[in-house]
Formats: structure tokens, C-alpha cells, sequence
């Protein structure tokens, strides 16, 4: 039997029939579609949805944000859930290029079905078509292929028989997941085709969770075994394996340290025995005195970044090795790990059973708690520095992680705040900290709250966004009005860009470009432009008030959170007295040569800290053997 439909109403229909299972439990896989409408796909996605109202369809202000949303809507669904996004052809599918990156560097599953130039060419240039002397067989979605795992163009109808199953496969695959992109021609979308009926039949996709390979296995419990200092790097694949109990009980049992990267943050609550919290660049002293000096480091879902490594700069004790927990082969193996291939949760589980009764040595244990010890009381004096003025950024999260529940969500992407964030941060529920830091996506922070509020209705979701971001992509707040979703945004005003201000003073220069400031005599030296955040957020719809003291602070927070609709707190903070980074570094190149004495000064001291770097190699530089064996 066969049924005839355009090639867009086929789609709409088999994505409606795609779930996932994993652990005897489904989930649709699809929830709905984002889009925003042109003459790429009105005429066929945009019929297509209304005509067939099975797949919810939710009308966006900018397509790269709603590309953020969905990718945030996968992450709080720990990838068991997204959204398909639609757009017109042109700058409709180019606008959705940042997101597509972000979620695939995310290693987090969108779909995207950006509108294509006519597959018959006849009537071509077609209005926003890219022409090319060389070939006919090119269009602007061929930007998406390097930031797509899987990437295809439509120009027959039959062609999706073959082309949604493997898109889906890809989706839904934890080790090749990330943006999958089919280019949809305009008049294709439009073009009725007798579809097999089976093809529209509901189909469960078994998202398994991998065993590594057992002498491997074997193997790795002899390396934990003879470990003096160990230390397991718990990263997002934690979360994904929905993995959190048995690190934790894993932790508890051995007694391990675990560190936390920012993908990985919540993967332990922080109050948890072993939780030495935040490692890398934006670390914690006790977790990075603890990787400088450990002798075997257990990554679980990590893909070590240079900022978990400190750009190779953390992990300084000459005999370290690495075993590699991950079900993607490609981070199974960095740093000359033990590649551990597998799902992370099983993985955990098999370790501890073969471990028996390891536990480490009593004396690195005291070491443990009394570096946990150390670093509370450095938060609780973060959190109570203050400015003679202004309020300070460490002040304003010291007021919200004391003023929100333990379910609450905290949603941040770009700026100084993700780092004092994965510092600072205290983390009680997994899925409670949303950073996205792969990328780190100015705009991400209002859209991607949307996402998350989508995937969970019934958690508070905090959006802590930067003045800078706020102005990049603020649209959003219209769209978190449309649909009733209450989002409650902290927007913390610092007339500029903070972060960036503060890392070119750091490594010599003046901060040129970073601060909102009037120009003058052709720079930006005059007074800092003064924009009311309030009253932008209210005329989009939002309650909205702003801050000039911690006790106003406050008051807003209790305040907001009563609001039935989106609120926005707009606090100005201090750019100084600004966060301390402790016991790490980060490759930041710096001018070789300058006029500049400050820049030299810089660079001399970049290249004294570049000699800490490593390259991991898999064998003892100083026995030329591996734990546990003898020359």
C-alpha cells in the first residue's frame, strides 16, 4: 500500500512516528518544530505542519535562536529528546549556521531543514540564490556540510526513503550525534510522491548502552588498583549515561576524587564526600592541586578541552596515565588513554564490582577533605567580596545559589560568568547547571532557557546573561511570552565586554573594543553608554525591575520569582574586584614582538608558563613502563 503525499507533509509524518528507548523507557524522539517562515518552506514544511497538527509547531524571532533552543532542549533531555528547525532559503538557513556548529561541537542532536534553491534550476537565479561560474550544483546550504555529522540534499521525493533513516540514525546515535541538515529545494518540498505506507510506521530506536572490551577492563582495575593519587574528570557524558548515582556511589566506595568540567558540572552534588568540584582553566584549588599532582586520571565522558587540561598544563606528575571512559571511541583514546569503550553508567558499574574493597590510602583521603574544606571557605569569601560602589559579579551568584531551590536550573554560555560560574556554582541536582561552554555562544543564554523550560516544565529556570549577550539576541523574551513559558533573567550590566576586557589587560593591551563607551577622537574613551535594560525588557513584554543594591537584588528575586511571566533583574555590576583563577593557566597567545613594555612583559611570561604544556605518549618517561609492571 502507498500513500501520497508532498515530500514536506511525508516528512512531518515520519518524523511524528520516530521515538527512542533506552533502559525499557520511550520517548518520542521529535517533541516539535521550530521555524520561522519565507518562501523556502512556507509553501512546503509551513502547509505540511498546518495541515497535519501532530508535530507541534512554535514560531521563533531569529533562526539561530531557536537553533539554540532546541540544542538546549536535547541537552536538558540528556539527548534523548529534540526539536526539528525549519527556515526559509538564504539568510533564513545561514542565520542557523552558529547553531549547527554549536551543536555539533556540543556533540547534542538538532535537526535542520533549511529551504534550497529550486532542484529544477530553470526559473534560477531565484530570489537570495548564491550563483557559482563553476557549478550549478551549489547553494548556501553547502556551508552546513562541516558543521553538519550528517548532511544531505533532497532532489528527488524518493530520496528521503533513505535519507530520514539514516538522518535519525545519526540523531540518535551517542557516538555520532550532533547537527544532521537535509536541504530541502523549494519546489521538492511541493512535489507528491506514492510513499510505501510501512514507511510512516512507528519505529523504536534502542539507544544501547555499550559494554568496553573486558581485558581492557581487567587491565584498568590493575591501574586503579596500584594508584596512589587517582582522579576521575567527570564530563557531560556523565550526565548523557544518566550516570550520576553510580559515580557517586562509585566515588563513595573507592574514595576517589572527582572533578568536573563544565558539561560535567552536576554529575556529583557538591556537597558529595569526593566532589572537588570544578577542574581546568576555570577550576577549583582543590580539584587542580589534586590533577597536578595525580598519578592516574579516570576522564568519564570527557573529551578533555583545553579548558579541563588547562591547555595541557594540569596534569604535571611525570608518571600520570589515563584510562578513558566514553562511548565514543575518538575521546576514548586522547592523552594516550586506556580507551574504556563503553556507556558510562555500565562502565562504573563493572568497575566497582571487579574492585572489590579498593579503597585509597587514608592519608590521601585526609588530603581530599581538608582541600574540600579549604575551598568552601573560599566561596563563602567569593561570595562576600564587595565594591565600594557597585555590586560585584561574585555577590550577585553568592544571592541566587542561596535564593534558589536545589531543582532549579542555572543557564549560562559566554563571558566571565562561565567561569566563575563552574567555580563557584553549587550544584545540587544533575541537569541543574546548563552551561554551554563547547562553543561558548554569545546569544545562547535567553534561547537556550526556552529550550530547557520546554524540556522541563516543571523546574524554575534561571538565565544568568551578560549585557553583551542580552544585546546580541534579546528577541527571545517575545517568544518566552507567546508561549507561557516564564524564564527568570538575571542581566548583569557591566557596559561591556567583561571577559574579554579583562584577558587583554591580562596579557598586555588596554582592553580596546571591549568597553560600551562613547566615541571620541576616533576610540571609544568617552563615558560609558548608558542603555535601560529595564525599560527594553518591559517594552518586549517582560516584568522587569532594576537593582542598585544587594538588598534590592534581593527583594527582585523574591519578587520575580512570583511573576506569572518572564521576569528580568538588571543589576550593574563592578568590573573589578574580579574572580581569581586558582592553580591554572590557559594558551592564550601573545604578541611576539611590540612597542608595548606591558606586552612584552606579557609574552616573557607566556613563554616561561609554555613549558609546562605536555604531550602524553602511554609510557613512563621515567621506567619506560606502565603501572603494575616490571622492566
Amino acid at each position: 500500500m502507498t500513500r501520497r503525499l508532498t515530500v514536506a507533509q511525508a516528512i512531518v509524518a515520519f518524523l511524528q512516528q520516530q521515538f527512542v528507548e533506552r533502559d525499557g523507557v520511550q520517548h518520542r524522539f521529535f517533541e516539535g518544530c521550530y521555524g520561522i517562515f519565507g518562501h523556502g518552506n512556507v509553501a512546503g514544511i509551513g502547509q505540511a505542519l498546518e495541515q497535519d497538527r501532530g508535530l507541534r509547531y512554535y514560531l521563533f524571532r531569529n533562526e539561530q535562536a531557536m537553533v539554540h533552543a532546541a540544542v538546549a532542549f536535547a541537552k536538558a533531555s540528556f539527548r534523548l529528546r529534540t526539536m526539528v528547525c525549519t527556515s526559509s532559503i538564504g539568510p533564513g538557513a545561514t542565520n542557523m549556521l552558529t547553531g549547527a556548529a554549536l551543536a555539533t561541537i556540543n556533540r547534542l542532536p538538532v535537526l535542520l531543514l533549511p529551504g534550497d534553491i529550486f532542484a529544477r534550476r530553470n526559473v534560477a537565479p531565484v530570489l537570495q540564490q548564491l550563483e557559482s561560474p563553476a557549478t550549478q550544483d551549489i547553494s548556501v546550504n553547502d556551508c552546513f556540510r562541516p558543521v553538519s555529522r550528517y548532511w544531505d540534499r533532497i532532489q528527488r521525493p524518493e530520496q528521503i526513503l533513505t535519507s530520514l533513516p539514516d538522518a535519525v540514525r545519526v540523531l540518535t546515535s551517542p557516538t555520532e550525534t550532533g547537527t544532521v541538515t537535509l536541504s530541502l529545494p523549494q519546489d521538492v518540498q511541493t512535489e507528491a510522491f506514492d510513499f510505501p505506507q510501512e514507511f510512516f510506521q512507528k519505529r523504536v530506536w534502542a539507544i544501547s548502552r555499550s559494554r568496553c572490551d573486558q581485558e581492557l577492563l581487567k587491565r584498568a582495575v590493575l591501574w586503579i588498583s596500584s594508584a596512589k593519587k587517582p582522579l576521575i574528570v567527570a564530563g557531560g557524558g556523565v550526565l548523557y549515561s544518566e550516570a550520576s548515582r553510580e559515580l557517586a556511589e562509585f566515588a563513595a566506595a573507592t574514595g576517589v576524587p572527582v572533578g568536573e568540567t563544565n558539561a560535567g558540572k552536576g554529575s556529583l552534588p557538591y556537597d558529595h564526600a569526593q566532589s572537588v568540584g570544578a577542574i581546568g582553566v576555570t577550576g577549583t584549588s582543590s580539584a587542580n592541586i589534586l590533577a597536578r599532582e595525580a598519578d592516574l586520571i579516570i576522564g568519564v565522558g570527557t573529551r578533555y578541552t583545553d579548558f579541563t587540561s588547562a591547555s595541557k598544563t594540569a596534569f604535571q606528575n611525570p608518571a600520570v596515565r589515563f584510562i578513558n571512559v566514553n562511548v565514543t571511541e575518538f575521546d576514548a583514546y586522547k592523552h594516550a588513554g586506556m580507551p574504556l569503550t563503553g556507556d558510562a553508567r555500565v562502565t562504573l558499574q563493572e568497575l566497582r564490582g571487579l574492585l572489590g574493597g579498593y579503597r585509597v590510602e587514608e592519608a590521601f583521603g585526609t588530603r581530599i577533605s581538608e582541600l574540600r574544606a579549604s575551598w568552601e571557605k573560599e566561596v563563602e569569601r567569593i561570595y562576600s567580596v564587595r565594591a565600594e560602589e557597585k555590586i560585584t559579579q561574585s555577590e550577585v551568584l553568592g544571592a541566587i545559589n542561596d535564593f534558589t531551590e536545589s531543582s532549579d536550573i542555572m543557564v549560562n554560555a559566554a563571558g566571565s560568568m562561565p567561569g566563575d560560574l563552574h567555580k563557584l556554582w553549587r550544584t545540587r541536582e544533575p541537569g541543574g547547571y546548563h552551561m554551554e561552554y563547547g562553543y561558548s555562544c554569545m546569544g545562547y543564554e535567553i534561547a537556550g532557557g526556552l529550550g530547557i523550560k520546554m524540556a522541563r516544565p516543571d523546574r524554575n529556570v534561571y538565565v544568568l546573561v551578560g549585557d553583551g549577550s542580552y544585546l546580541m539576541m534579546a528577541q527571545e523574551l517575545v517568544t518566552s511570552l507567546q508561549e507561557g513559558l516564564k524564564l527568570n533573567i538575571i542581566l548583569v550590566d557591566n557596559h561591556g565586554f567583561a571577559s574579554i576586557g579583562g584577558l587583554s589587560r591580562s596579557l598586555g593591551n588596554e582592553g580596546m573594543g571591549t568597553e560600551y563607551r562613547y566615541a571620541k577622537v576616533g576610540r571609544y574613551t568617552g563615558e560609558p553608554i548608558q542603555v535601560d535594560y529595564r525599560a527594553n525588557a518591559e517594552s518586549l513584554g517582560a516584568w522587569a525591575v532594576r537593582a542598585n543594591s544587594i538588598k534590592e537584588f534581593k527583594d527582585a528575586l523574591r519578587r520575580g520569582r512570583s511573576e506569572s511571566r518572564t521576569s528580568v533583574i538588571v543589576v550593574e555590576t563592578a568590573i573589578d574586584p574580579r574572580v581569581p583563577g586558582y592553580e591554572s593557566w590557559w594558551d592564550v597567545p601573545i604578541a611576539e614582538v611590540s612597542e608595548i613594555d606591558a606586552v612584552k612583559s606579557a609574552r616573557a611570561e607566556y613563554e616561561k608558563a609554555r613549558l609546562k604544556e605536555r604531550y602524553f605518549f602511554g609510557t613512563n618517561p621515567e621506567t619506560g613502563t606502565e603501572p603494575g609492571e616490571t622492566k
